[in-house]
């Protein structure tokens, strides 16, 4: 559906300042951490606004309608209509409603945060872009550089699927490997572990490492950090609007956990709700066995890659120096988590469980004879505690609305699929000692 550009902010009246000491920078300096003291830099001169119920019943249903809610306001030429994915029905002993998140232009949820970024991007006049990723942040950013003009390079870990790489590279990406030798942080993890299959942690220190060093190039984030999971809380608007069409509430909410940002998309606007006293769903986050940053991590400070570059972030974290086993759901290898989940999970609101990926496999098997959709490896995660929540009411006899979202198809994922069938695909424990060494590396003092 072609759109009309929704109203558009004036970037001149936006700043970039350090939440630590304050200093400002222009929007249009793209300054990516404080020249100072090195700390984060929040977005000021905006404020967004929760459009009037009456206006959005007439709008198209797609990420524009919330436009008032948006730093970015003319994505024409860019958008290809995000947003406004099927909530369907999938029983399995109680009613498990699917938010399918991966019918978007490039197959995963992530096309919504792409739209944004880029679209400010090219308000901006960037020219070049860098990204790090495990396949859908970099493919939504290089699909959307690539209807802007704006070219990209996306550093994805060694364990990357071949099916993803490939899709990059069909959007005009130039991909590296990671560890690469295109860079210091690349060459040093190479030298110490000539065998790495590198990190999203790993990928970030590239990434960064080429943006803070060439003048011309600007680094695109798409996980992690509050923008990203604040542009991506349409997904749970929706999913409110859509649950209250068809009369229901949930009960449990599950998603898959890496970074944090489907999650946290989908689980904000209900965790609001539940604030407010308008319902009580309990929400699971769940995520890999191999990396648990919530059920294993510390909540502490924390460089966001491997190579200390980023800002320190509080989160929960396994350490910036761990290096995560080579599991399938690529999407889940980070070694920390999203500040604003480890908050609230700190705070209670939130729960989470950790799951093997055997078991998540056998769990996307499961639903693929069942459901006929064959899901990412990723939310084989929420799909696997989903069918866990399902079978244990309908041995109790409870009837609960359980809700999830399928934010990856598993087409491009078919190999890994491949190794489970034939017995190949094994479990990674995380020893203990491993994880004590990890978390040694945290920095001090802070």
């Amino acid at each position: 559906m072609q759109e009309t550009p929704p109203p558009h902010p004036d970037l001149g009246q936006m700043a970039l300042a350090c939440a630590s000491c304050g200093v400002a920078y222009p929007l249009q300096d793209l300054a990516w951490r404080c020249g100072g003291c090195g700390g984060v830099l929040d977005l000021t001169g905006f404020t967004a606004t929760v459009p009037d119920p009456a206006v959005l019943k007439d709008r198209p249903p797609t990420l524009w309608r919330y436009a008032e809610a948006l730093p970015v306001g003319d994505a024409g030429g860019v958008s290809m209509g995000e947003g406004m994915t099927p909530l369907v029905t999938a029983p399995h002993g109680a009613p498990a409603m699917l938010k399918v998140d991966y019918l978007m232009p490039t197959g995963s949820f992530k096309d919504r945060g792409a739209v944004l970024l880029v679209a400010l991007a090219r308000a901006l006049g960037v020219g070049q872009m860098v990204a790090d990723s495990s396949g859908n942040a970099g493919t939504a950013i290089a699909a959307y550089g690539a209807r802007a003009g704006i070219a990209c390079d996306v550093y994805v870990p060694g364990a990357t699927s071949p099916g993803k790489v490939a899709q990059l590279r069909a959007y005009g990406a130039t991909v590296h490997p990671s560890p690469s030798e295109v860079t210091n942080a690349g060459r040093a993890v190479l030298a110490a572990h000539p065998d790495s299959t590198g990190s999203l942690g790993i990928a970030i220190s590239e990434a960064v490492e080429v943006a803070a060093t060439h003048e011309d190039t600007r680094y695109a984030l798409g996980s992690v950090l509050n923008h990203v999971l604040l542009h991506q809380t349409v997904i749970g608007e929706e999913a409110i609007k859509q649950l209250a069409q068809a009369g229901d509430t949930p009960d449990v909410i599950v998603g898959c956990t890496g970074g944090g940002s489907n999650f946290g998309g989908l689980a904000f606007p209900f965790l609001r709700e539940k604030l407010a006293g308008r319902m009580n769903p309990v929400i699971r986050a769940v995520e890999p066995a191999a990396c648990p940053s919530f059920t294993r991590g510390v909540y502490a400070y924390d460089f966001g890659d491997t190579a200390g570059m980023t800002p320190l972030l509080k989160m929960h974290t396994l350490g910036h120096e761990f290096i995560p086993d080579p599991i399938h759901a690529g999407g889940l290898r980070y070694h920390g988590m999203s500040p604003l989940l480890s908050h609230i999970y700190e705070l209670g609101l939130i729960e989470a469980v950790a799951k093997p990926q055997a078991e998540c496999f056998a769990a996307g098997l499961r639903f693929a004879r069942t459901e006929g959709i064959v899901p990412a490896p990723e939310p084989t995660h929420a799909v696997a505690a989903c069918i866990e929540e399902a079978l244990r009411c309908k041995e109790t006899g409870e009837e609960k609305v359980i809700l999830t979202a399928l934010c990856g198809h598993g087409l491009l994922d078919l190999p890994a699929y491949g190794a489970y069938l034939a017995g190949e695909l094994q479990d990674f424990e995380l020893p203990e000692q491993q994880l004590e060494a990890a978390l040694a590396g945290l920095p001090a003092g802070v």
